[in-house]
């Protein structure tokens, strides 16, 4: 279940993707048309609109990773720290993951590569230190996933995901924070409702929210294993140029490859 994590929940953190090419605008009022009631939004209701809002403007999102995770019934747990790169180009939205570092329970950080790269068809997992890589299609190439879509399959994509939606699988609940007003996050408070279609890999999900860029900063879940997956999200940059060609696979010469296409139905 680790790479799905991995992919899935870094995914949903930088969920910025949004629903704007979906979304249609309301008409503007004029003499002829009633303005519609204003409905007063909750405060989770409204952080979460302002996601999705943030959400509309994304063309490129890039950060440093921290990702820890942790399986408290083994005692152990490995920490990998690395970048994330996410851009649209045209109708296909492209991401890269690399991790340049591991560290196991109490050892020395060691250098140690490991990258993911997703470009709507295939989703590439590229092991140097075993020398291999592996590549998945995940869909037809003239019907490419948007990278966070693919995300939303694993865990939910704030800013991605449809509230009402969240809503049907969650209890979501906002934290107050000690100091609440000098809390630099809001912090959101997740729990998986029983017939959720999360309830088979998540019992809990917490995500904290940069106040003012208003991006996940932070996320921990706790799967029905009890292990507990946290990742934070560093400098982040929003809309800086990303050349298209940092999305290409490149595949050393000594390396195995090993692809697998998609199973279509008969």
């Amino acid at each position: 279940m680790r790479n799905a994590v991995v992919v899935g929940i870094v995914g949903a953190l930088s969920a910025l993707s949004g629903l704007s090419g979906g979304q249609c605008c309301p008409p503007e009022p004029n003499c002829c048309t009633a303005a519609p009631p204003v409905e007063t939004a909750g405060p989770v209701e409204a952080i979460l609109k302002r996601l999705q809002g943030k959400a509309e403007e994304l063309k490129t999102y890039q950060c440093r990773l921290d990702y820890l995770f942790r399986q408290p019934l083994l005692e152990s747990q490995t920490r990998q720290k690395g970048t994330l790169q996410y851009a649209k180009f045209g109708d296909r939205s492209y991401l890269r993951i690399d991790f340049r570092s591991l560290q196991q329970d109490e050892e020395a950080e060691q250098a140690c590569h490991e990258q993911f790269l997703f470009d709507g068809v295939w989703l590439w997992h590229i092991d140097y230190q075993v020398k291999n890589v592996e590549g998945r299609q995940i869909t037809e190439p003239n019907e490419p996933a948007d990278a966070f879509a693919l995300a939303s399959r694993r865990v939910p994509v704030l800013g991605f995901s449809q509230i009402e939606d969240l809503e049907k699988q969650f209890a979501i609940e906002l934290i107050e924070e000690d100091s609440a007003e000098a809390s630099p996050h809001h912090h959101l408070h997740m729990k998986v409702l029983p017939e959720s279609v999360y309830r088979d890999d998540y019992v809990t999900i917490d995500f904290w929210i940069n106040k003012k860029r208003m991006l996940p900063a932070r996320v921990t879940a706790v799967t029905t294993e009890q292990d507990i997956c946290e990742i934070k999200l560093l400098e982040p940059q929003v809309n800086q140029e990303i050349d298209k060609a940092a999305f290409a696979v490149k595949v050393p010469e000594d390396f195995s490859v090993e692809t697998v296409p998609l199973e279509r139905r008969r």
